[in-house]
């Protein structure tokens, strides 16, 4: 097996995409005719990862039969936000880029989070930008730069912004499998690196999808206001905080608000969102 210096985290259950789950898994939507998924891959090439890999679950033929040419890692049952790493440490070599897969960006600084990850000699780093309000949760650091345990407070609040750097001594720390990072995090030489905000979006629900279309893809997915469209889909008519899936094809002159449409086989499904 090749060494992996990237890694998307793409294995959720997708329940906060709500009915669109029944349509694609989270990470086969897309921006700018790019899957979310193939969002991450780019961004980790553009850092210099030459093999990069992802684990699914949740309607994973879905994402094969879209990306045949990727590594994508099937977990039969999820091993949750740490367990996922024993099967991929013994790939990697002295650090892996992840990248959660439900996130869009331009750019991340990922080689400069490697590097202060590697000068601190640390388990896992998580860049951080300043906390931005709202019901996000805070991360706090103490003096030395090392992340706190939740609960505790001391520099901050800052936000996690989805992209991390993992030692594979980490699997050390992995007794079994699933298991969720939160339980071991208070064993491990956890850093953050705090960077100046930038533009980047976490796509965890249906209206969150909505306007990320509005703002990377307004030509594309963003093409109908306050809508998102498939770039298969096709619509005709007046709507409002609607979602079109694959070949999605209303009735022309139609009006809606808060629907979800899709193709299923020989008819156009509609579905309260």
């Amino acid at each position: 097996m090749l060494p992996l210096d990237g890694f998307c985290l793409a294995a959720g259950l997708g329940t906060r995409m709500g009915v669109l789950s029944q349509v694609l898994p989270k990470p086969a939507w897309t921006l700018k005719h790019k899957t979310l998924l193939q969002w991450g891959f780019d961004l980790l090439s553009s850092e210099g990862c030459r093999h990069l890999a992802a684990n699914t679950h949740f309607r994973s033929e879905s994402l094969k039969n879209i990306h045949p040419k990727s590594e994508l890692i099937y977990e039969p049952r999820l091993l949750g936000s740490a367990g996922w790493f024993l099967s991929v440490a013994p790939r990697v070599q002295e650090a892996l880029m992840v990248w959660n897969a439900d996130s869009v960006a331009r750019h991340i600084p990922f080689q400069q989070l490697r590097s202060h990850h590697l000068s601190l000699k640390a388990d896992l780093t998580w860049l951080l930008i300043p906390h931005p309000g709202g019901p996000w949760t805070q991360v706090w650091m103490d003096e030395n730069g090392c992340i706190l345990p939740v609960g505790e407070s001391g520099r901050g609040p800052y936000h996690f912004v989805g992209a991390s750097i993992w030692s594979p001594r980490i699997a050390d720390f992995i007794p079994k499998e699933p298991l969720q990072l939160s339980n071991i995090l208070h064993r491990l030489n956890h850093r953050g690196l705090v960077i100046p905000p930038f533009i980047w979006s976490e796509i965890g629900s249906p209206q969150a999808l909505i306007e990320a279309a509005s703002f990377w893809a307004p030509d594309n997915e963003g093409r109908s206001f306050s809508n998102y469209v498939h770039p298969s889909a096709q619509i005709d008519g007046n709507f409002e905080k609607c979602i079109f899936g694959p070949d999605a094809a209303p009735p022309k002159g139609h009006q809606d608000r808060l629907a979800l449409w899709f193709k299923d086989g020989d008819r156009q499904v509609r579905i309260n969102l």
